[in-house]
């Protein structure tokens, strides 16, 4: 079935998405055009200016407005914990969990089979902020996956001449879960990382 140029141009730019697959690009598409035009022109224009108004912290990397962030200038977080996150989609989802630290956020992807090497990331921001001595703590809130794990151990051993306490999340069991269709390594790192009750 042929389409027109600009339907066919817009489920392309949507399929760009993240997790936006052909399909759900086409729904999208003709939700989008079913949308009344100033619904429709205020999704655009809150792209655009989302495009050219946020940007990286100066001091912990998270998106903002205004420099520095929120999460910076709240002067009730706890100082003495550092929590490093890979994206600001992060910061969000701990920031539910009632984390009250503060942050700094690598905002680079880095794949073990990519074309990015580690030495590739600049760290220089945050040793600056562990050499002050105001941290106690580095927490190392990274995916659990084999490029979390190689991320962690760079990083704990650029920041080990520090005299900083440096954990990552606890892995295991989700709250919930049956331990019959658990996985091995999910279930290695339960038992690795019990406690006593």
């Amino acid at each position: 079935m042929r389409l027109t140029r600009s339907l066919e141009n817009l489920i392309e730019q949507l399929q760009k998405l993240p997790t936006i697959g052909p399909k759900t690009a086409q729904r999208l598409a003709l939700h989008l055009l079913k949308t009344p035009e100033p619904q429709a022109r205020a999704l655009a224009e809150a792209i655009i200016q989302a495009r050219t108004t946020v940007r990286p912290c100066s001091q912990c990397g998270y998106l903002t407005e205004s420099d520095p962030c929120v999460i910076c200038r709240d002067l009730t977080r706890d100082t003495t914990l550092l929590c490093v996150a890979e994206e600001a989609s992060d910061v969000m989802a701990i920031e539910r969990s009632g984390y009250r630290g503060q942050y700094y956020v690598i905002n680079k992807e880095f794949k073990l089979m990519g074309d990015r090497s580690l030495e590739d990331l600049d760290f220089s921001a945050l040793l600056s902020k562990i050499s002050g001595g105001g941290v106690r703590e580095l927490i190392l809130a990274l995916n659990p996956d084999i490029d979390g794990e190689v991320l962690a151990r760079y990083i704990a051993g650029l920041t080990a001449p520090f005299p900083v306490r440096i954990t990552r999340l606890a892995h295991g069991l989700p709250v919930g879960g049956d331990i019959e269709y658990t996985d091995e390594i999910t279930l290695r790192k339960a038992i690795e990382g019990r406690k006593e009750i």
